[in-house]
């Protein structure tokens, strides 16, 4: 495991399809800390979904694409699988997931837990849902649970 997490590259996983403002929130605020506090450099897939949106689809909606046009959704979803996939390989030196209904619902963040474990990159979650409710299969590519963002910056900080 990493001894600090002083500039370390961040990868902040958790639920976008089905979130109501597609995790911008919690990302927004924690990549803000992360920046600050200690210096990290953050992916953070909302800045980095527009990003590929205003080179792929300058004007549309990606989301109703997924009924009118279910092609192009698709190819558009797996140039963002690939983006993603390959920063957690080949980048990340940490993903910090947050695990709430949307995350559950979904599957990118699964699959971004996924390809953590793979590669040996070390996955802390922050969420307030039971153990027991957790699929056992995102049990076991996580490294350490948070009950709160709080909790998960006292040990990031103690770190350092």
């Amino acid at each position: 495991m990493v001894s600090s997490f002083r500039q370390r590259r961040i990868y902040l996983s958790g639920g976008m399809e089905y979130s109501a403002d597609e995790g911008r929130d919690w990302r927004s605020s924690l990549q803000q800390w992360l920046e600050a506090e200690l210096q990290c450099k953050v992916f953070n897939p909302n800045v980095e979904s527009e990003r590929y949106f205003a080179e792929h689809l300058p004007t549309g909606d990606f989301r109703a694409l997924k009924a009118s046009d279910p092609d192009t959704y698709r190819r558009l979803a797996e140039g963002l699988v690939v983006l993603d996939c390959g920063e957690i390989a080949s980048r990340t030196d940490l993903v910090i997931c947050y695990w709430d209904d949307a995350a559950m619902r979904g599957a990118g963040t699964k699959g971004e837990l996924t390809i953590a474990k793979y590669f040996g990159k070390p996955a802390f979650m922050v969420t307030s849902i039971p153990i027991t409710d957790i699929p056992g299969w995102v049990l076991g590519c996580i490294t350490r649970t948070f009950s709160s963002f709080d909790q998960l910056k006292v040990f990031l900080s103690a770190k350092n």
